[in-house]
Formats: C-alpha cells, structure tokens, sequence
C-alpha cells in the first residue's frame, strides 16, 4: 500500500467533519484558511486513502418504531459455513452490526426490532436457520456513549500505510 501520510490541514479537516458532518465544505475552508477547491481536494485524498469511507444521515431506530436494540452472539454449528451464515446475515435488515470475534462466540451481531416479540421471530425464524449451534442475546437499555474516535494524536506508524 502506498505510503500516506496525514498533516495537520487534514487532521483538521477530519476533527471539523466527524464533529458536523453536513458542514459546507466552504465552512471548512474558511475554518482551515484554505480555499474550498483546496478542502475538496483533500476531501477527495482523505477518501481515496481510505480514511473517509462515506458520509451518511443516521436514523434514531426508536423514532421509526424499533425499541429493542440487542447484541448476540452467534456459535455456528459449522465455522466452515461462515461465509454461507454472514451472506444470510446480510439478508435480514433488521441485523446493522456483525463482527468475527474472537471468546465463545463465532458472530457477534447488533440487531434492532420493534420489541422482543419480533427480536424473537428474527432469532427463531431468521438467525436459527443459518446453522446456529446456539446463541446469546443481551439487550440494551440504552446507549450511553454513541461516537466516532476522535482526530487527535495519532501515532506516526498508523499514518504511513
């Protein structure tokens, strides 16, 4: 991979972005004392990079009628079917997280439903036939900390990938 590296127009770039990112890039240029052409410009290199991997709205899940928001753990009775289970995974909507772990668990998987009946009917009916040996299922109450990492000092080695 070529070798990057990331100086303190870019640092700042990315502290103004992941803090609002539906700031005008003109604010941003303006913040920066660059021109906007100049903050496209690294926009664009910070994705190309791979820093920046896209820009979306987020969705309150309550506010759309999902109140039960719950991790599990998923142990497949065949860790060769992996790709054939997270291909299943993919399918089911209501599955936004899924994770290769490492502990007693192959798949560790967020989900939302509209509340534990239907958090049931997605595990008995939709995770059960992907191949479960069994699965665990902790709920949340609420999420108390929601945030991207911060742009702070990041160590010379992570910057010359």
């Amino acid at each position: 991979m070529a070798q990057h590296q990331l100086d303190a127009l870019d640092k700042k770039i990315l502290r103004l972005i992941a803090e609002d990112a539906r700031i005008p890039f003109l604010e941003v240029a303006r913040e920066c004392n660059v021109s906007g052409a100049a903050i496209h410009q690294r926009i664009q290199k910070l994705t190309s990079m791979g820093v920046l991997i896209g820009s979306q709205f987020l969705i309150n899940p309550e506010m759309i009628g999902y109140e039960t928001c719950a991790f599990i753990g998923l142990s497949l009775k065949n860790p060769e079917d992996y790709d054939k289970v997270v291909d299943g995974i993919k399918q089911i909507p209501e599955v936004t997280e899924c994770h290769f772990t490492t502990g007693g668990y192959d798949l560790f998987i967020k989900v939302y439903a509209h509340n534990n009946h239907h958090l049931m009917n997605i595990i008995h009916d939709k995770l059960q036939p992907l191949g479960l040996a069994q699965s665990e299922t902790i709920i949340s109450f609420h999420n108390s900390v929601n945030r991207s990492l911060p742009i702070v000092d990041i160590p010379e080695v992570y910057l010359h990938r």
